[in-house]
């Protein structure tokens, strides 16, 4: 936001030097980048007049001139322009000067005749045609009337003022003005703040609703629209004083009407539009949402396509305007324009901010509506347009306004208490200093409440913390004394399922295992990769509504993609080996479309190839299983329902019935999608259930006073019987002194009958209170044998 010193002087006393104002206003709370002059780096350009004129006597095209520059003596300049005559007062760079651009001007020879400076047109003085429209297009500024020979054509041409750079958060929507500003430093100085005298003199004939109606059919996207007409138009340059305020602040002046509307942006902070009433139909204006595909020439002359979720200003027949971007081209002031139409709006500003966004085209008006402003404020910027048109003398105002505003913004309350507000700042300032501080800055205070009616212009003051920022920055920071920092220190932990969660991770790390990490949303395409079937659940997902492209556009509902993507790359970079494990979330949808969050699963997911096998990944997980208190409780079964495993060489995980995770062979075809040319073994176990299950309730046994007794049996059964089978059969036939029971032994070849194999376990026995005889075994070694024979068909082996 540029702030010409001389405009907020206006509203505001300032009686420092702009160093210091720069530094007090920046303590305050508004942060100065930098400032400048608006003449730049000008010097030593002065007022001259031509005494003669006379031909060079060596270039057709070169005059060479008599310059009376008040030095006491005349000075010859040779020029090249052809529009200077004697009598006129021109700008003069002498010998040693500098012009726009930082161009020194030294004196010289041209074509063998002594040239003691230069005579400048308006762009070399920094300024444009705009800025003074009686400046000819090509050639010599001529001032329009005798000036003071010798005097500086800064102070001449008035393009002396500072401005000052300031950097705005965009929470302070308020200060993007003139007027905020100004109000900012008559706070900082305590100085009166002068809000302009909004008057409107109505002349024009007829009134508004004759000339215009207003139809808003999207409220929450333009909470308030209001229109003002003026008639008789007359299209001109603004006069000096306004065509110089508004190049200072860096916009460029057009005619007075587009200056007006420029003008009152600039001083109120809120944007303005002028329309050709002509050239609305039935002159009517509707505010709704454009038309998919619906196209518009704005006023840059580009052909912009619009979708249905911005907004437009339009007539019944076409949109002659983007809401809070640009006008139409079909709607713009013409020269031969009677009469016109101002619009003072306010427009949602997050809507603003795409719509420019998609339209490619970000302009001062979007800027600023995307901020946030206060609808309550277009009704100031209007009575204000009109009123520069009286002054002005461009048009007689028209009785009346078209004032749509369906949910009218009010003023809130906020209490405050003083001791809380030095608590928390650490300061000792009075109730009465703190009252005047709000006062200052336009809020109503109720001393005897200790409440603030907190105007609309400010949605930054939320809370009691907003109004102690308040009065500290206008304290100022650099008063309030350091203290050391007070508070009750607490004593911080980890939850259970932190604790729990630590604990996996640290047993994979034990087991070889390095931790991987890897993005939650992921591609569609991963589904035909893992084989998942087009009317599976698991294809069922949320949405990224912006996603950075389609690989990254759902959220994952398997974690298998993540680890198996990290295993392709280390096997094609030609690691031999890789064990990773990963625990992050997975996400199922309760319902689609989406109502409400969706179900967040951690899930401990481990993969790995190389020299392992299925029986390595099985005694990593049976370790963690053990760790976390749940051996006695986890069975492994066969599992052939997951279609991106080995259907023959897969185990899924249950406690009491309930699946816990599944662990075994990546199914080839899928390690093949994966370009990973051995086999890969990984186990999915879902953390929620594995948290619930875990038992860290460990009970100490002594250690046995009696040796135990062990008999090793060896038995032929058929492939397809499991070893959780005969374990199970083993454990239920054992009897009272039965210990444990180990398979130490599986074999399978020559010797072995086709469709057969050779199993040997381990069964010890032990009593507590004795030591056991072979009579003390004997029945439950006989039941064992039997109930192996006559349910799994086996086969005792002696040898």
């Amino acid at each position: 936001m540029d702030l010409p010193m001389s405009w907020l002087k206006e509203y505001a006393d300032v009686k420092v030097g702009i160093k210091e104002y720069v530094e007090d206003i920046t303590m305050s709370g508004s942060k100065v980048e930098g400032y400048t002059t608006l003449a730049g780096e000008i010097k030593n350009v002065v007022t001259g007049y031509i005494k003669a004129i006379e031909k060079h006597p060596d270039a057709d095209k070169l005059q060479i001139c008599t310059i009376d520059a008040g030095q006491g003596k005349d000075l010859i300049i040779v020029t090249g322009a052809q529009n200077v005559n004697v009598g006129d007062y021109v700008p003069v760079a002498l010998d040693n000067s500098v012009i726009a651009g930082g161009k020194e001007i030294k004196a010289g020879s041209l074509r063998g005749v002594v040239s003691e400076g230069m005579l400048c047109s308006v762009e070399e003085l920094g300024c444009d045609r705009h800025d003074f429209p009686e400046a000819p297009e090509h050639g010599i500024y001529i001032f329009p009337e005798a000036v003071e020979l010798g005097k500086d054509v800064v102070d001449i041409l008035d393009i002396k003022d500072v401005v000052v750079e300031f950097e705005i958060t965009s929470n302070r929507p308020d200060c993007f003005s003139i007027l905020g500003l100004a109000r900012e430093t008559a706070a900082t100085y305590k100085e009166e703040f002068k809000y302009p005298q909004i008057t409107v003199k109505e002349e024009g004939e007829g009134k508004i609703d004759d000339m215009i109606s207003v139809e808003i059919k999207n409220p929450e996207l333009c909470p308030r629209y209001i229109a003002r007409a003026v008639k008789n138009v007359k299209i001109g340059p603004s006069p000096r004083w306004m065509r110089k305020r508004l190049r200072a602040a860096g916009v460029r002046p057009i005619n007075n009407i587009v200056d007006i509307t420029n003008y009152v942006m600039l001083e109120l902070g809120q944007p303005m539009h002028a329309f050709n009433i002509d050239c609305i139909a039935d002159r009517k204006i509707i505010v709704r949402n454009a038309e998919a595909g619906e196209k518009i020439v704005t006023l840059d002359g580009v052909e912009r396509t619009l979708n249905d979720s911005m907004l437009v200003i339009a007539d019944p027949q076409k949109a002659v305007a983007i809401a809070g971007v640009m006008g139409g081209e079909n709607s713009m002031i013409s020269e031969d324009a009677e009469a016109i139409l101002f619009e003072s709006a306010n427009f949602n500003g997050p809507n603003v901010r795409i719509t420019a966004k998609n339209v490619g085209l970000r302009t001062d008006a979007s800027s600023k509506y995307e901020k946030g402003l206060d609808p309550n404020l277009a009704l100031d910027a209007v009575n204000r347009a009109v009123q520069l048109v009286e002054m002005l003398g461009v048009g007689d105002v028209v009785p009346g306004m078209v004032d749509c505003y369906p949910n009218k913004r009010e003023t809130w309350e906020l209490s405050y208490s003083p001791e809380w507000i030095n608590k928390f700042l650490g300061t000792n300032i009075s109730e009465d200093e703190m009252q005047e501080t709000f006062e200052r800055l336009g809020l109503i205070v109720d001393r005897a409440n200790q409440k603030v009616t907190v105007p609309t212009y400010r949605p930054d003051l939320e809370a009691q913390a907003d109004l102690a920022e308040e009065v500290a920055r206008f304290f100022g920071y650099d008063k309030i004394e350091a203290t050391l920092a007070a508070g009750t220190p607490t004593v911080g932990k980890k939850t259970y399922e932190q604790n729990i969660t630590t604990l996996v991770k640290d047993t994979m790390i034990s087991d070889g295992l390095c931790e991987g990490m890897t993005y939650s949303f992921e591609s569609p395409k991963v589904f035909d990769k893992l084989l998942i079937s087009a009317d599976s659940e698991l294809r069922k997902t949320v949405t990224i509504s912006n996603p950075l492209g389609e690989d990254y556009s759902i959220m994952r509902t398997v974690s298998f993609n993540g680890i198996l993507t990290s295993l392709s790359t280390n096997y094609n970079r030609r690691n031999e080996q890789a064990g990773l494990f990963e625990i992050a979330r997975v996400y199922l949808p309760k319902a689609l479309p989406l109502t409400e969050l969706p179900h967040e699963i951690p899930t401990l997911t481990v993969g790995m190839y190389g020299n392992m096998d299925f029986f390595d990944l099985k005694g990593i997980v049976e370790h963690l299983v053990d760790v976390l208190g749940m051996s006695d409780i986890v069975e492994y079964l066969p599992e052939k329902g997951i279609v991106w495993m080995h259907p023959g060489r897969t185990a899924s995980l249950k406690v009491n019935g309930d699946t816990i995770g599944y662990l075994g062979e990546v199914h080839p075809v899928v390690a093949k999608n994966y370009e990973i040319g051995t086999k890969v073994y990984m186990a999915v176990l879902d953390m929620e259930k594995m948290i619930a299950y875990t038992n860290k309730n460990v009970t100490y046994k002594a250690l046995p006073k009696f040796p135990g007794m062990t008999r090793d049996i060896a038995m032929l059964v058929k492939e397809e019987v499991t070893v959780k089978e005969i374990s199970d059969i083993i454990k239920k036939n054992g009897g009272e002194f039965l210990e444990k029971v180990e398979l130490f032994d599986v074999y399978k070849g020559a010797q072995i009958e086709a469709g057969y194999k050779s199993v040997a376990y381990s069964i010890s026995f032990r009593s507590a209170e004795r030591t056991l005889a072979d009579a003390d075994i004997a029945e439950a070694m006989q039941a064992i044998l039997n109930a192996l024979a006559t349910e799994l068909d086996a086969q005792l082996r002696d040898k």
